[in-house]
């Protein structure tokens, strides 16, 4: 696996907001790889050290019940493996794709969920809001056809796809679920040199339950990172 780092806002967001070891006793069973198989989810945000951090709970959890995830982004983005590797994730059996454009992202997430392999599938398609090369008109970055094929795949293999999109480019009617992920510090601890974090997804849109409900997880960072 690559271990590249292009945008300063992922090296943070995976260095110092790793998910946390405990959910929040009032929504469990929400969000996790299980309630989320078979499934297109929209993990939305405005920072996106929440987006990430709440994506790799999902992997982690996914790790944990046995099930092979697969992570898909373009060479212009990247998580740090490193520090993925010390929140918990194994990257020996999490497998990335690098695709050269966000186009093609949607493209091999298909053949990875047709291959009936992984439990989950997460598509980074915030790209081209952070590289100005990949910046185009304002289309969905996932063209409903190719959406509908991925809701199709994903409920013939019980798989949960996970879709990272920006915030202000809602990826339409065919998403099952679609959270904002949110990020709230919580105060200092050891006496003031590390920090602790809220990080967590609220529903906006659910087909299988009122929308509303909440899913939070507690993350630590360094002094400094506020």
């Amino acid at each position: 696996m690559p271990v590249v780092a292009t945008k300063l806002e992922d090296l943070v967001a995976a260095r110092y907001l790793r998910p946390g070891a405990a959910p929040c006793p009032s929504a469990q069973g929400r969000w996790c790889r299980n309630e989320l198989s078979g499934r297109l989810v929209e993990l939305c945000g405005s920072r996106a050290s929440a987006q990430l951090t709440a994506a790799f709970g999902l992997v982690l959890d996914a790790q944990r019940s046995g099930e092979t995830a697969a992570w898909v982004t373009t060479t212009a983005s990247s998580f740090f493996p490193p520090d993925a590797a010390e929140g918990g994730i194994d990257l020996d059996t999490l497998a990335v794709v690098r695709v050269p454009r966000q186009s093609d992202v949607a493209r091999a997430a298909d053949k990875l969920i047709r291959s009936g392999a992984f439990g989950l599938v997460v598509l980074d398609l915030t790209s081209a809001a952070a590289d100005p090369r990949q910046q185009g008109p304002r289309e969905r970055a996932v063209p409903d056809p190719l959406l509908a094929r991925l809701l199709g795949l994903a409920r013939q293999h019980d798989t949960a796809v996970v879709l990272l999109a920006v915030k202000d480019r809602p990826l339409g009617s065919l998403v099952s679920l679609r959270v904002e992920a949110r990020r709230r510090v919580l105060g200092s601890e050891e006496g003031g040199r590390a920090f602790k974090y809220e990080v967590g997804v609220c529903a906006l849109k659910d087909k299988r339950r009122e929308p509303g409900w909440t899913h939070a997880e507690v993350c630590h960072g360094p002094a400094g990172l506020r």
